[in-house]
């Protein structure tokens, strides 16, 4: 079993949420509605910001992206973001019913970067 994480994949991912930030970013400018600005930088930070340094560190310390660690971390945060994003935005319009949808799965995002952390820890050579 393949327990390495490409770091071209977390650039892939990353650059979707790019492109889902930038056209949140023009629509939001467009329609003069900027409701959703809290998920736009959360999408635009924890999506392409944080997955895009993922993709860096893994590149550049190839052992940051092997184990089964980084296999959950990268599984736990990819599932749990899009949750959270989704939830943001549906509480921002109003849907508070998603509150515990959203804290749920702002810890699992919480958790996946301290994952990270622990894995960069654990590999990366002081």
């Amino acid at each position: 079993m393949n327990l390495n994480v490409k770091s071209a994949v977390w650039l892939r991912i990353a650059v979707v949420y790019f492109a889902v930030g930038v056209v949140l970013g023009v629509g939001m400018g467009a329609s003069g509605d900027f409701t959703l600005s809290p998920a736009h930088a959360h999408i635009n930070l924890l999506g392409w910001v944080s997955m895009g340094l993922f993709a860096v560190v893994n590149r550049l310390w190839p052992a940051t992206s092997q184990g089964k660690l980084a296999l959950v971390q990268f599984w736990l945060y990819n599932l749990a973001l899009p949750v959270m994003l989704a939830s943001l935005a549906a509480k921002l319009v109003g849907f508070t019913a998603v509150d515990p949808l959203l804290g749920l799965a702002s810890v699992l995002v919480a958790v996946g970067v301290l994952l990270f952390a622990v894995q960069v820890w654990r590999t990366v050579a002081r």
